[in-house]
């Protein structure tokens, strides 16, 4: 008596049309929601420089370098502080009291030598500064 059943030896089999409906139900959703910017670089206008009339009235010139060094109206100062150009541009506007600042800083300058001119023309009470720019071709 042989009391064993054989048993087939069937392979699992694996439906696989209900995943790709689900797999294409889940691209479909994906395509649909996904939104489609496109990030862009900042749009800068940048200002243009305008020949203008020189001003009537006096004026004090301050040139600044490449290196940060100081010239004021052609000679140069030792500005080794905020305290110390303000001193040079209060002696040079002495006696004038409508006085106005007229930067003239090199294109490679660095912004901090800019704002320490501007910082000491503040300190100096001289109320109207100008930067001077050089006209686009």
């Amino acid at each position: 008596m042989n009391f064993q059943h054989r048993r087939a030896h069937d392979e699992p089999e694996i439906n696989l049309i209900p995943l790709i409906d689900v797999l294409l139900v889940i691209l479909i959703f994906l395509a649909a929601s996904t939104s489609f910017t496109r990030h862009r670089q900042l749009q800068v206008a940048l200002p243009q420089a305008q020949a203008e009339a020189p001003d009537a009235s006096p004026f004090l010139e301050l040139a600044i370098s490449r290196d940060g060094l100081y010239a004021l109206d052609g000679h140069y100062i030792d500005a080794a502080d905020d305290t110390a150009l303000a001193s040079s541009l209060r002696q040079a506007a002495a006696g004038k009291p409508d006085i106005a600042l007229r930067i003239d800083a090199d294109g490679q300058a660095a912004h901090a030598a800019v704002v320490r001119a501007l910082e000491a023309a503040r300190l100096a009470q001289i109320g109207r500064v100008h930067f001077l720019t050089q006209a686009r071709p």
